[in-house]
């Protein structure tokens, strides 16, 4: 098993040397740090746990300072792992994005950009109201919620609310390319999130 920490940096074109364009998103990945390994024997599961980032003394609690050994990481992430990768993992080992290798598929978990509230054209793709026909102030509302015969909204119905902010996890993205020097990785396609949100990398 393959993972590393990530932060978006923008999107890209990639010419590949057959001169194909290909769409990718640009990804600063690692180093991060094991800063502890969780045993099923222990802790009920196993999983390993990373730190990623630099983070100011005053900004972190006692007890998340505590978590992370003396470190001061932004972000605290845990993996967890198979039997098979228990073995290959211990703590203060550091994972850089020369794990990788191109042509790598890799699922990738984010936090999409949030939307604030919003009306059902924008959220669920309503048409809307006619344009004719006496229409004044009410072409992209939602119309009637209430279905006739009962007399309350029925459950699921999709209406105003907020929009985004949601975890997205994005399954069999391609590794485009890795610059080992620059901890820069090339993934194929569109990321969810918006530039600097952090992004988790996975390769089994």
């Amino acid at each position: 098993m393959k993972f590393i920490l990530a932060t978006k940096e923008n999107m890209s074109e990639y010419f590949s040397e057959e001169g194909v364009v290909i769409p990718v998103t640009i990804v600063s990945a690692g180093p991060v740090t094991v800063t502890r390994v969780f045993e099923k024997s222990k802790d009920g599961y196993d999983s390993v746990q990373v730190g990623f980032g630099t983070q100011k003394k005053e900004r972190i609690t006692k007890g998340r300072a505590g978590a992370m050994k003396g470190a001061f990481y932004k972000n605290l992430k845990e993996f967890r792992l198979k039997p098979a990768d228990k073995t290959t993992v211990k703590e203060g080992d550091v994972v850089d994005v020369s794990i990788f290798t191109a042509g790598d598929m890799v699922q990738i978990s984010s936090t999409s950009k949030g939307k604030g509230f919003q009306g059902v054209v924008k959220r669920h793709g309503f048409a809307g109201g006619p344009r004719t026909h006496g229409q004044k102030h009410s072409e992209r509302e939602a119309g009637s919620i209430g279905g006739g015969l009962r007399t309350h909204v029925p459950k699921g119905m999709r209406m105003a609310g907020r929009m985004g902010s949601d975890r997205i996890t994005q399954k069999n993205l391609k590794v485009i390319s890795v610059d080992k020097e620059n901890n820069i990785m090339l993934i194929k396609g569109a990321i969810a999130g918006k530039r600097g949100s952090l992004i988790e990398i996975i390769s089994r």
